[in-house]
Parts: structure tokens; C-alpha cells; sequence
């Protein structure tokens, strides 16, 4: 069906940008756990809502289970994690165009690693050039070996390339910060570079590298930056 999926987990509240949300309230949307009631707070009935729900309350999870035609509850140990849970709803149900998560980051540090090294495991890999993690404060997406034209987040000042995995070649030839075919057998967060004008390149012949662009949580406000 080549839809754009959207997927709300229960990360902190803080850091989801809703005004952003809202312009997408036409495309799909899954719920996972809490992320379910706060679409339903915000006015978007998700077409599935799923999870172990250990992060709503009874009322909570009542509400989701009347408002949603689909709601599938899972004990809280399992294989998956809740934000697993819903990339698999959407490989299954859905052939997305993309998958953007939103609500991921932030709090746990536990949960934030585990939903960052998720598009690299199977069965989401196949899948890991469409996944979109979103926050107000950040935007990450995954890349596999290849050259790339990459574009400014208007909002977002800053650019880190992170090789997840080992990496030969990584170039960045046209960043404030250059690099010239770095190889690098561990992961390394090239953080704090910036974009020259609104289009960059970068290219890298083996590995996976997330590309973040961020901001500091001084300068929040408004976040219109995801299309």
C-alpha cells in the first residue's frame, strides 16, 4: 500500500513535538502502550493500538480499547520491545513508504539503545533506510553503504554522523567538519558538526551510519522540520 506509517510510543512527553504531529494526522497511525492515549488526547484514532500497556493506567487502557477497532495486548515479558511491537504491526499489515517513531528518545537510556540498534537487527532491516526516529529535540535516520544528498532540518543547527556498526570510507566532504575515508572498527558519534548551506553530502562503503540532526533544549520551540 506504500503508506506513510506513523508510530507513537510512550517516551517522554516533553519531548514529542504534537505540532508536528498534527499535520500528519491524515496519514496512518499505531499506538504503542501510552503512545495510543496520548493520539487519542491529541484527537488521532490509531488504526491499531498495541503493547503490554504496563505504562497506562486501567482508565487509560479502557479508553484505548473503546476508541480502537484494533488493540492486541501482550504480557510484559516478551521477545519484543513495545516500539518492536509496532514497526512489526506496520511490516505486517502495511507495505510503509516510511515508518516515523515518534516519542522514542529521551528518558531510559536502556530504551533509547535499544530503539536506536533496532533497524539493524532482523526482521527490521530491510525496512532500516525507512525508519525516522522524532523528537523536538532530534531527528535520526539510518543509511547503508552508499553516497548521499542529505538536506537541513531548518530548526536543527547541528549534524552528527554515528557509524552503529564498523564502517570503512566514511567521507564527509562538504560539512563544516570534513572526513576523508575514515574506517573505524567501533562505533564513534561524529557529533557537533554543521551543515554548509541547506544540502550536504556523505558517502561510506560498508557499515550502517545514523545521521542526527538536533538541537539544544534552549533553543525549543515550534518544531516544523518533518515532512
Amino acid at each position: 500500500m506504500n503508506e506513510k506509517i506513523n508510530i507513537m510510543v510512550g517516551g517522554p512527553e516533553a519531548l514529542i513535538p504534537y505540532d508536528q504531529v498534527a499535520d500528519h494526522r491524515s496519514e496512518t497511525w499505531l499506538g504503542v502502550d501510552l503512545g495510543a492515549t496520548r493520539l487519542l488526547e491529541h484527537g488521532i484514532v490509531p488504526e491499531y493500538a498495541a503493547g503490554d500497556f504496563d505504562s497506562s493506567t486501567p482508565e487509560q487502557l479502557a479508553r484505548v480499547k473503546a476508541a480502537v477497532q484494533k488493540v492486541d495486548i501482550y504480557p510484559p515479558e516478551k521477545d519484543y520491545t513495545d516500539t518492536q511491537i509496532g514497526i512489526l504491526l506496520a511490516m505486517k499489515y502495511y507495505q510503509p513508504a516510511s515508518i516515523t517513531i515518534w516519542g522514542t528518545t529521551g528518558g531510559r537510556l536502556d530504551q533509547l539503545l535499544a530503539n536506536l540498534y533496532t533497524p539493524l537487527m532482523e526482521p527490521y532491516r530491510k525496512y532500516l533506510a525507512k525508519i525516522h526516529l522524532v523528537d523536538r529535540q532530534n531527528t535520526v535516520d539510518f543509511y547503508e553503504p552508499g553516497s548521499y544528498e542529505i538536506y537541513k532540518v531548518p530548526e536543527m543547527p547541528y549534524l552528527a554522523f554515528v557509524n552503529l556498526t564498523p564502517v570503512t570510507g566514511l567521507t564527509l566532504p562538504d560539512e563544516k567538519y570534513n572526513l576523508d575515508h575514515f574506517d573505524s572498527s567501533l562505533p564513534i558519534s561524529w557529533s557537533s558538526n554543521e551543515f554548509v548551506g541547506t544540502i550536504n553530502h556523505f558517502s561510506f562503503d560498508s557499515g550502517i551510519v545514523a545521521v542526527i540532526q538536533s538541537r539544544d533544549v534552549h533553543s525549543q520551540g515550534p518544531f516544523k522540520g518533518v515532512k
